[in-house]
């Protein structure tokens, strides 16, 4: 079975967790890119979705492009979400991030409710959760429950 998401994509339903990246991010910091070039956020999707393209169906997550979660002051933002798991904001990315993201999407994938600490995600990751959402219609217990 397949559904339509935002901007029309199709994807299967499935229990593998989404990974949603914004495509009109820039990194923090960074300068306005010219129209006819790729933002950070679009080169952070493209350099993900090449690393799941490659898994195959052993992918971790399904990589969604999305476009601005409002966290413009410390993008490059991804998104990152399960029935029944807590959901992420996590910021202050960059497309090289891309590899570790997998590895924190691995590690969301693998947790019962979603919660990996910031011990267990990648050196370059432990600081970057902007916020967190209890799982929908779901109700979600602490991490320390």
């Amino acid at each position: 079975m397949r559904v339509t998401v935002s901007a029309g994509v199709d994807v299967p339903l499935d229990n593998r967790p989404h990974l949603y990246i914004c495509m009109s991010c820039k990194c923090r910091g960074a300068e306005a890119v010219p129209k006819d070039e790729p933002t950070d956020g679009r080169r952070l999707y493209e350099a993900v979705k090449a690393l799941v393209v490659d898994l195959g169906n052993s992918a971790p997550v399904r990589v969604l492009p999305t476009l601005c979660f409002a966290n413009c002051e410390r993008g490059c933002t991804i998104g990152i979400a399960a029935t029944g798991k807590w959901s992420y904001l996590v910021g202050e990315l960059s497309p090289e991030h891309a590899a570790d993201l997998l590895t924190y999407a691995t590690a969301y994938a693998k947790a019962k409710a979603g919660v990996v600490l910031p011990s267990e995600r990648p050196a370059s990751l432990q600081t970057n959760v902007i916020a967190r959402f209890p799982a929908t219609f779901e109700l979600a217990k602490d991490a320390a429950e």
